[in-house]
């Protein structure tokens, strides 16, 4: 992903989850997932693809059983 999509996509997150906490960063190498982060703290990882012309996003979250509040 480039910089301007990574912004828009940021932009998308923030306004959908009513949250100004979640930022992505910069990938290290180009075709590397984007990290999402919330308020500093890792997320999880947002993927590009493209297909048939059509592009779309994938956010990817892992939610640990140890996260999870006893029931």
């Amino acid at each position: 992903m480039n910089r301007k999509e990574i912004a828009s996509v940021q932009t998308y997150m923030r306004r959908l989850f009513g949250n100004d906490g979640i930022s992505l960063g910069i990938p290290k190498k180009p075709n590397d997932p984007v990290e999402v982060w919330l308020n500093g703290e890792f997320i999880g990882t947002l993927y590009r693809d493209e297909e048939e012309g059509e592009i779309s996003y994938d956010f990817n979250m892992t939610i640990l059983d140890v996260d999870l509040p006893v029931q």
